[in-house]
């Protein structure tokens, strides 16, 4: 059997779970085509898109060249993009009730200023569509209130009436516009993001705790297919969405001949949901994953990205590492090393392009040795495991354990 295997591609099921996005999946397929393109031009590798035949709609196969061996990536992206699209419905008014409730969801529970304490960037981030929605507002009653004064120079008693309606038409007009052309700020975008992560207080909501359950059933049956790795690439919030689903997946038991696991994490914001109070589940779910054996979990993070938690051990400091914790592995993308200073230049102010960048090539070491390059680690052909054997983590990383809300769920701790 391995003599066999030995001769054909090495064969990777990969399972990709997007951040809070509201974009159809084939965004993901079009930028895996062009970046990966473009990467391994510059790596000195052969890289091909299939078709996914008989495979789910949202899906493709990458095909690769390294070193005279042969891998493959079957790739399907989880989509959760419909609940993103639902919890992004809500209306104006209902959109500031949700700061309201959002900002004295992370204050209240002294959430924030712990999260100060790891890194500022992604706390900023989580600051700026508050300040934004309120400047935005501010200019709106300015507008309103300039409309209604104009229309007091109306003669007799109209001109309160036609001010008042007037001006209140004149505010919502200038809200509604922000909103409908809120494609280059992003200002309502992220408030509905934050919004869902806080309105559970750190609970799952109960349609996504449905659908990770969909996940969950997905890799179980990919685990009895004939697959050299099965992989899980969670990216931004699909991150924590993933340490979840793998840890059910565990706690149910694996079959006994199976594929070599893999989690890879990158620019995760785990800890905007685990110092939350009623993130109890999470908590539960990254302390049992840390330690087990059954899994590679790589965690891949950079100082550059300003919305990611960099560097920032989630299980540590979360205040949850247990005794026997040897997951995740972190590891710097450095972004100032792996990214040619020219291309840092122009990317460095684009705080959510930078985002997206461990999805993208790297130009700064094309054909030295650098373990981290998301096509070779997703379509190459080794394991993780044996890809990144003897790496050390990185020495810059934070493990001090920050979190107020340590608490677990109770059903999951005694597993």
């Amino acid at each position: 059997m391995d003599g066999e295997r030995d001769q054909r591609a090495f064969r990777r099921r990969v399972f990709y779970i997007p951040g809070y996005d509201p974009f159809h999946p084939r965004r993901y397929r079009e930028l895996y085509r062009k970046e990966g393109a473009e990467q391994a031009r510059l790596s000195g590798y052969e890289l091909r898109l299939l078709p996914r035949a008989g495979g789910p709609a949202h899906g493709w196969v990458a095909e690769t060249v390294i070193e005279g061996q042969t891998g493959q990536g079957a790739f399907e992206v989880m989509v959760w993009s419909d609940i993103v699209k639902g919890s992004m419905s809500a209306g104006i008014a209902a959109t500031y009730g949700q700061l309201l409730r959002t900002a004295w969801a992370y204050i209240g529970s002294g959430a924030l200023s712990r999260l100060m304490r790891l890194r500022k960037g992604p706390v900023i981030a989580a600051l700026y569509p508050v300040l934004a929605l309120l400047l935005q507002l501010a200019v709106a009653v300015g507008v309103g209130l300039g409309v209604w004064r104009l229309a007091m120079i109306i003669p007799g008693g109209a001109g309160h009436l036609v001010g008042i309606l007037g001006g209140a038409a004149a505010a919502w007009g200038v809200l509604h516009l922000c909103r409908r052309h809120d494609n280059r700020l992003m200002a309502w975008y992220l408030m509905h993001d934050y919004a869902f992560t806080a309105r559970l207080h750190g609970a799952d909501p109960p349609e996504l705790t449905a659908r990770m359950a969909e996940f969950t059933a997905r890799l179980r049956q990919a685990l009895a297919e004939d697959w050299d790795e099965v992989l899980v690439v969670g990216h931004s919030s699909g991150a924590h969405i993933g340490v979840s689903v793998l840890a059910d997946l565990l706690r149910a038991g694996l079959p006994e001949r199976r594929p070599a696991l893999g989690f890879l994490t990158l620019g995760q914001v785990v800890p905007m949901v685990s110092f939350l109070p009623r993130a109890d589940r999470l908590r539960a779910d990254l302390a049992w994953l840390s330690t087990r054996p059954e899994l590679t979990w790589i965690d891949v993070t950079a100082p550059g990205d300003g919305c990611a938690f960099a560097l920032c051990d989630p299980v540590a400091v979360s205040g949850v590492a247990p005794q026997g914790k040897c997951w995740p592995l972190v590891v710097s993308a450095a972004f100032t090393r792996t990214l040619k200073p020219e291309t840092w230049a122009r990317l460095k102010r684009r705080y959510f392009r930078l985002h997206f960048q461990y999805l993208c090539a790297f130009d700064a070491l094309p054909g030295q040795a650098w373990d981290y390059d998301y096509c070779r680690i997703t379509a190459g052909p080794s394991t993780r495991a044996r890809h990144f054997a003897g790496r050390p983590p990185s020495a810059s990383r934070i493990e001090r354990a920050v979190n107020r809300h340590t608490g677990v769920a109770h059903a999951a701790a005694e597993t």
